[in-house]
């Protein structure tokens, strides 16, 4: 099977170099710029799962895409899609699957206005990761999980050929029959933890500690009533989960749209939350989830303006 890796960042980085190191004949699509930095660095991985370098990984820019893949693994950031999409079109053939790896939903609405309902699956991955200034892609804790499956819930050939292809390689895969279903459950989750973190600009201990764990099960409330409305409800078992994780004292954990803001990068507001509310049937009187969204544009508006500042020299 011959997979396309859109990106080699820490996502595409990371499953990337785990197919690569089981064997498996994989390409990263990669801009000029991190064509350059792999070229002098290799691709390196420094995990506690375990280390893989390779000094000189397969790569391929756009414009020398001429020929179909199997398998297109998408694992862009939400505001970089359309422009990956146009970027990969020339791999994508009648039997190409795509699956792609970002939060949210609004990828396979972009997916299946350019390419049809048919080429792309459900997923989603589990793991914390980064990229240091090397270029190296840091795995950050134990969780390196990848789920996914068709639409429909079937078992098909080319799911079950994907399966195969993932077995083997040194990341947890599964091939899941509700692969939309954990698609809504993980959307709450990152859309409740990215809106704590961000509004309050604090870990969850801190949040905790400011006497604040009302304001995050509410918050929980109506992305978890957005999900229900959608004919997606989140199990008992994942809403009692989330609830521990957003009050757990001491927590440390953060949204890495959070660690964005912190380093003056761009963040994916409009896809993980603004695309919840515009979804949403019935607007609660005091919602947390605007009040969020109303942050991080306004962090995002901030921004733009000082980089054209910047750029005008002023």
């Amino acid at each position: 099977m011959r997979v396309l890796v859109v990106g080699a960042g820490a996502i595409g980085g990371y499953f990337g170099g785990r197919l690569l190191e089981a064997g498996r004949d994989a390409t990263f699509l990669v801009r000029p710029r991190r064509a350059a930095q792999l070229s002098h660095t290799g691709l390196v991985i420094r995990s506690p799962q375990g280390d893989f370098s390779s000094a000189a990984p397969p790569t391929i820019q756009a414009e020398a895409l001429s020929a179909p893949f199997d398998l297109v693994l998408l694992s862009c950031k939400a505001y970089d899609l359309d422009v990956a999409i146009e970027s990969f079109a020339p791999a994508v053939g009648p039997q190409t699957a795509i699956l792609p790896l970002l939060n949210g939903m609004a990828q396979l609405d972009s997916l299946d206005r350019r390419f049809g309902k048919g080429p792309a699956l459900g997923g989603l991955c589990l793991i914390s990761a980064s990229l240091d200034p090397e270029g190296r892609i840091l795995h950050l804790n134990d969780l390196h999980g990848l789920t996914f499956g068709e639409r429909d819930g079937a078992r098909s050939p080319r799911a079950e050929a994907i399966a195969a292809a993932f077995t083997g390689a040194r990341f947890d895969a599964r091939l899941s029959a509700a692969i939309v279903q954990e698609m809504w459950e993980k959307w709450v989750f990152i859309a409740t933890l990215a809106g704590l973190n961000c509004l309050m600009r604090a870990s969850i201990g801190d949040i905790v500690a400011a006497g604040a764990s009302d304001l995050a099960l509410a918050l929980l409330e109506e992305c978890a009533v957005i999900a229900e409305e959608q004919g997606h409800p989140p199990s008992q078992p994942v809403i009692e989960r989330i609830r521990a994780m957003i009050t757990a004292p001491g927590s440390p954990i953060t949204a890495s749209m959070l660690r964005d803001i912190e380093n003056n990068a761009p963040v994916e507001a409009d896809h993980i939350i603004g695309d919840l509310i515009r979804r949403r049937e019935v607007a609660p009187g005091n919602s947390l989830l605007r009040v969020a969204y109303a942050h991080l544009m306004a962090y995002e508006a901030r921004r733009a303006r000082t980089m054209a500042n910047k750029a005008a020299g002023g």
